[in-house]
């Protein structure tokens, strides 16, 4: 007579099946060792001059972007989306924006998502943590024991163990004091010179922090190709299908390759349901 298996044994096995960010061969690989494609200004979606994506923000998740940014300023009291001021454009409320990847988390317990946010106005950052906790998404998130090196990141499978699959970076006037588990950017990574154009694509040298060295640093690659009119820069949408080819963004992570002797752990984009995201993020992660 055969006997039946334990429900917590077939429990154990879909567990062990399961993938990580959709690949299981993610599982096992630090933090540090995976490359993302990211969404750049995530929530500004829309064919306006101020818009950044064509498609929602739980589009960009599905579609299988892990790696999501959002600009933030100060508008009489509240965190507001707005892309460099709320007059040009206004996306509505973080809590609003951080209740929908809460909602789209819940859903995916086998994933593990990152956000950076920017905070130009230096908005308190206790006021960030209490929209965290309004949106429930604080549950999920990830704080480090101290500033981890690049070996020192847990794997995606030990994160979606543990629950703490919400990864979440600040730019500037980040106090890891106040609210642990909101990351000063500049601490762990360096970025590529931002709003870059058509010639800048391929480049990988540091921009900021200045002054900065890579080692020890994750890479952020700014590939979000710009254009300017009257002095402005404005995301170029005409020309995002080749931005966002496969060979464009390895001409650009071969640079950094070559020069710093591995691939970037962001390639941020514009218009990501737009090209080869995906694909490019497969083929950098050799899966």
């Amino acid at each position: 007579m055969r006997t039946a298996t334990p429900l917590s044994a077939l429990a154990l096995v879909a567990s062990a099946a399961a993938d990580c960010n959709g690949k299981a061969e993610y599982c096992d690989r630090k933090y540090s060792q995976i490359t993302f494609a990211g969404s750049h200004n995530s929530g500004f979606v829309g064919v306006g001059p101020s818009d950044n994506q064509l498609t929602s923000v739980s589009a960009q998740l599905d579609q299988g972007i892990r790696f999501l940014t959002t600009q933030t300023h100060d508008k009489d009291g509240v965190i507001e989306m707005c892309h460099t001021s709320c007059d040009l454009l206004d996306a509505g409320p973080l809590q609003d924006y951080l209740s929908t990847v809460k909602t789209w988390v819940d859903g995916h317990p086998d994933d593990v998502v990152t956000l950076l946010i920017t905070n130009g106005d230096a908005i308190d950052i206790t006021k960030f943590g209490d929209a965290f906790k309004s949106a429930g998404l604080d549950s999920y998130t990830f704080t480090p024991s101290g500033q981890l090196g690049l070996d020192a990141w847990p794997t995606l499978g030990d994160m979606i163990s543990s629950g703490n699959r919400v990864i979440v970076f600040m730019d500037y006037n980040s106090d890891t004091s106040k609210v642990p588990y909101i990351l000063d950017e500049f601490a762990y990574y360096f970025e590529t010179p931002f709003d870059p154009h058509s010639d800048q694509l391929s480049g990988c040298n540091i921009d900021r922090p200045a002054g900065a060295s890579a080692d020890g640093r994750l890479i952020l690659a700014n590939h979000n190709q710009n254009y300017e009119v009257l002095g402005i820069d404005l995301p170029d949408l005409v020309h995002a299908g080749d931005t966002n080819s496969v060979s464009s963004i390895t001409a650009q992570t071969d640079t950094c390759k070559g020069l710093y002797g591995r691939v970037p752990n962001v390639v941020l984009l514009d218009y990501v349901s737009v090209g080869d995201a995906i694909n490019a993020q497969s083929q950098l992660n050799g899966v």
